[in-house]
Parts: C-alpha cells; sequence; structure tokens
C-alpha cells in the first residue's frame, strides 16, 4: 500500500473556509479531487488543489504508485497563527487578524476506510 503526504504550512486562507473544501474532495480519486477544486468558486480551492497535486505527485515518485489509482484518504486543515495588523484610529487602534491554516493531505492507493457515525445516547 503506497501512502503520500503533502503539508502546507502558514496558508493565508480561513481554516473554517478551507475545511468548506476540503469536504468536498475528501475519499474522491486525486484525478476526480482535481477537477472538483479547479471549478470550485472558492479562493480556498487553489491552494488545496496544489497540495492535492503535491501528494500525489510525492506518491509516484517516491512510493512508485500509479496515479490513476490514488486516492485522498485524509485531509487535515488545521488552524496556524494569526497575522495581526493595526489599523491606526483616532480614538482607538483596531487589531486586524488574518488567519492561516495549516493544510495536510494523505493520498494511498488503497481506498479511503469509511467513515462510522458517532453514537448518540438516544433516549428509549
Amino acid at each position: 500500500m503506497a501512502e503520500a503526504r503533502a503539508i502546507a504550512k502558514f496558508v493565508r486562507v480561513s481554516p473554517f473556509k478551507a475545511r468548506k473544501v476540503s469536504a468536498l474532495i475528501r475519499g474522491k480519486p486525486v484525478e476526480e479531487a482535481l477537477a472538483i477544486l479547479k471549478f470550485a468558486p472558492q479562493r480556498a480551492a487553489g491552494v488545496v488543489s496544489k497540495v492535492v497535486a503535491s501528494a500525489a505527485a510525492n506518491a509516484v515518485q517516491n512510493r512508485d504508485a500509479a496515479r490513476e489509482k490514488l486516492v485522498v484518504t485524509s485531509v487535515q486543515i488545521n488552524q496556524g497563527p494569526a497575522f495581526r495588523r493595526m489599523r491606526g484610529a483616532t480614538r482607538f487602534p483596531a487589531i486586524i487578524r488574518r488567519p492561516t491554516s495549516h493544510i495536510t493531505i494523505v493520498v494511498s492507493d488503497a481506498p479511503a476506510p469509511k467513515a462510522r457515525r458517532p453514537r448518540t445516547g438516544g433516549s428509549r
């Protein structure tokens, strides 16, 4: 089983917005995921697309995997540090926070495991 990953750190896009894009490609074949991201209107789609392509290239180059068989098995988007900017004003200075993200994508030639639904403690 060939598995490869790619990481992009300090990407200047909100993790909340990037997670919406990542939900579109989780569990999809790499070629289909890249096609979805190409036409996604969100700004984060371009960055996530580059990371998916990099992970696929890592699998082909380092693990001798066939690109046609690769599947996006894991997408993890964590919050990075926020860039802070000061906007001067007469009475009160405003702090502008620019969020960043750390994006990790794992591709594998095995199918992604089925996500299990969490148990809820419903009433009887």
